[in-house]
């Protein structure tokens, strides 16, 4: 932070805790959404209940498929949303889709995310994950609408323990289980009477066709089966045929329902919708009609043109336009502008479809094209978020027309929209048998999955990418996920594991002489040996790297080699040396006009120049670096820069503006997430208000980097967090952190850990 944005005096007693961003998940609230009155109100006098007593009972709304448990809980949702200002959680757990439906461990890691959990920070396992979840709901007034879940096993571990929270959860399982041990309330929701289905045929087609008779919209009614689903979809048509005769509608619908019944049982009101989607389906034309059969071979729960676009094997424009038409007669849903979906009995119907009316051929061109579609767009926008990343070859992307991303923003924008969607896709690749695309598609979005860690998606999809890969003996591309299977570990702190992944990748690529994999894989060691604090390691392998670079030309891997060498060199206090090759990284990256990467070299020559004391120069460096962080609007990199800012401020005895520095650093590693960057803002706090001798605000900010940072496992940043603390606390706090301290110093041995041990240990 300059010194021109310190206005007063700087008070920075501690941290300002985290604020609540309430989650507002709820889908669009059901248009024109009539009926239900009694059930609406049988739900309020529930809520009514669970106020009164402070109980935590779930509320569940049950009943058949197409009987409108949906519509009914999104509509009584958003007439109470105002009870519950802590915000909505929703989740369509997909219980009855013919994918596979969404785990609970799945499902607490999106509602975590929402809740602004640090992906880091989100546990592996499914009860340390629960028991987060409930513990940042305790206290808050939050509605979780789960929907269309298959059984209790699928809500439990999404139940908060504390009362304040209202979970409804829609089914057609009675979900007993949590009746009989949660208190659930049940709510059976029948078909609508007669009268209520005839004012929703009415409320449909009011303005698009004369007054019906009404004896006909009662024979409509109970074609219906009288659900809403197939009711709304009967008066769509009707409404869209306003100088047909209802008797003529009536009677098209009887014939189908016969031919229906020649087919099924007959014994489930389900088949009643189901003769209602034949009925519009085979209404439609030939185009539209195919369409909707290839989109039950989406694999994702919502969908854009280009997609629908890929799978049918047309161009985007005419795909929107059969688009339109089908969500005009209620076959598929607007999600949004751009964005559509389906009923899951209309994805059932439509996979119905394409076993009856496509052959094997057709379907599986139909999935190939999907899913080149898919890989090739993904691998554009990968290419503008990450130019330097290196991209796998692509098979042709035949008969599809891949998405291009003139800005950096755009395709970041659309990778995080179609996240589901793309691990949905590989998932689709391997039960359809496509298996090149399966991997490849992992190894596109190999540094997306880095960057968001979402660990989950990240090792289920690189197991199906590892399989896929040795299935068809590509060695080359086995290499590939293995170094993504170990930066995966890398990040979610299993070091030893990552190493032996990413040693795996390098005997890979020395085998078949890949030189530049052996230098990707020799960087990720070094890295890896960095994080662990093994400076030496690290340097041996940093320097192969640069070795590589150096042969083969690559003037980005030769500055990135170079500034981590620097790393390194400078943890093993060879200052002189690491400035070298700083400034080497410095003159690469200012000729590729990368101005991240030159930021990152003058963050490193300012840490090289404050330890040999020239602080004037070390002050420019970090100044220069800053502001081509807040240039670029680069938060990540400002943040972290900022700290050295502080640093040097700190050393040159302007601890006032060190603090103004360490305070915007630790705000924007918040917003940011980035729990270990925030609690090493907060020792270094510690730091300034100990020079300031004001050791009790000193202890305050150096214990709260302790607690942080042993729950994140950095046996290093803890050590020297340890001893800070010990520094300018009393008594037995002091004694108990040094102790700790000793243990934790016992792995290292390099000048930073010995300096450390000279510092705690007594004198001779």
């Amino acid at each position: 932070m300059q010194a021109r944005d310190v206005i007063g005096g700087v008070h920075f007693h501690g941290p300002r805790p985290a604020r609540w961003t309430p989650p507002r998940q709820l889908p669009a609230d059901v248009r024109g959404y009539v009926n239900r009155t009694e059930e609406l109100e049988h739900l309020d006098r529930i809520l009514a209940a669970q106020r009164e007593s402070r109980s935590v009972s779930p509320c569940i709304v049950t009943g058949t498929a197409g009987v409108g448990k949906t519509s009914l809980a999104v509509h009584w949702a958003h007439r109470i949303a105002a009870d519950f200002p802590d915000g909505q959680l929703y989740a369509n757990l997909h219980g009855y889709d013919p994918g596979p439906p969404v785990t609970p461990l799945q499902a607490l890691d999106d509602f975590l995310r929402a809740l602004r959990v640090p992906p880091e920070l989100i546990p592996d396992g499914l009860e340390p994950r629960a028991a987060a979840y409930r513990s940042l709901l305790a206290g808050r007034r939050v509605l979780v609408l789960l929907d269309n879940a298959s059984g209790v096993a699928q809500v439990r571990p999404l139940l908060p323990g504390t009362a304040g929270c209202l979970v409804v959860i829609t089914s057609r399982n009675r979900l007993s289980g949590l009746v009989a041990r949660d208190g659930a309330h049940r709510l059976s929701l029948d078909v609508l009477t007669e009268e209520q289905a005839v004012e929703l045929l009415r409320g449909v087609t009011d303005g698009y066709r004369p007054p019906d008779d009404p004896d006909e919209l009662r024979e409509l009614a109970r074609l219906c089966a009288r659900l809403p689903l197939a009711l709304r979809i009967a008066a769509e048509r009707a409404g869209s045929r306003p100088h047909t005769p209802l008797r003529d509608l009536v009677e098209e619908l009887r014939d189908e329902s016969m031919l229906w019944d020649a087919l099924t049982s007959g014994d489930d009101d389900a088949d009643a919708v189901r003769t209602v989607f034949a009925w519009s389906y085979r209404a439609l034309p030939a185009a539209a009609s195919r369409l909707f059969r290839l989109l039950g071979l989406h694999p994702g729960a919502e969908f854009g043109p280009a997609a629908a676009a890929a799978l049918a094997g047309v161009e985007p424009r005419v795909a929107g336009r059969l688009l339109d038409d089908l969500v005009g007669v209620h076959l598929v849903e607007r999600v949004s502008s751009d964005r559509f979906g389906f009923h899951d009995l209309l994805r059932a119907y439509a996979v119905d479809q394409v076993r009856r009316e496509e052959d094997s051929g057709s379907a599986a061109a139909a999935v190939r094209r999907l899913v080149l579609w898919y890989l090739h767009s993904a691998a554009a926008a990968a290419r503008a978020v990450h130019p330097h990343d290196r991209t796998p070859r692509l098979p042709p992307a035949d008969g599809v027309t891949p998405l291009a991303f003139p800005a950096r923003e755009q395709a970041a924008a659309w990778l995080e929209r179609e996240w589901a969607n793309l691990v949905a896709v590989i998932h689709a690749a391997e039960r359809h048998g496509v298996d090149e695309a399966a991997w490849l598609l992992h190894a596109v979005l190999r540094t997306h999955f880095a960057e968001t860690n979402r660990f989950d998606d990240w090792l289920t999809s690189a197991g199906i990418a590892l399989r896929a890969v040795r299935g068809l003996g590509d060695r080359g591309g086995e290499a590939q996920v293995l170094e993504s299977l170990g930066k995966a570990e890398v990040q979610r702190g299993r070091l030893a594991e990552g190493i032996g992944l990413h040693r795996a990748a390098l005997a890979i690529r020395q085998e078949l002489g890949d030189r530049r994999g052996v230098l990707a894989s020799a960087n990720a060691i070094g890295l890896a040996f960095l994080r662990e604090h093994r400076p030496a390691e690290a340097l041996a392998s940093f320097e192969r790297a640069r070795g590589i670079a150096v042969e083969t030309g690559d003037r980005y891997w030769d500055g990135i080699s170079a500034g981590n060498t620097a790393a390194a060199l400078a943890e093993l206090e060879r200052f002189a040396e690491a400035e070298r090759w700083l400034r080497r990284a410095l003159k690469v990256f200012r000729e590729l006009g990368d101005r991240i990467c030159e930021g990152d070299a003058l963050h490193g020559l300012s840490q090289v120049h404050r330890a040999l004391g020239r602080l004037p120069e070390a002050h420019d460096a970090i100044r220069a670096a800053v502001d081509i962080a807040r240039d670029g609007g680069h938060l990540v990199a400002e943040a972290f820069w900022l700290v050295e800012l502080g640093r040097v401020e700190a050393a040159s005895g302007r601890p006032e503006r060190a603090l103004v520095a360490h305070q915007r650093a630790a705000a924007l590693q918040r917003g940011l997430g980035d729990v270990e960057r925030e609690a090493l803002a907060f020792d270094a706090v510690g730091e300034v208000y100990a020079q300031l001798d004001r050791p009790h605000d000193a202890a305050g900010f150096h214990a709260m980097a302790v607690a942080a940072l042993r729950g994140l496992g950095n046996r290093w940043q803890l050590a020297r967090a340890l001893v800070n603390l010990a520094a300018v606390a009393d008594g037995e706090r002091a004694a108990d952190a040094l102790a700790e301290a000793r243990e934790l110093l016992a792995d290292f041995d390099d000048p930073a850990a010995r300096e450390l041990r000279r510092r705690i240990e007594p004198p001779a």
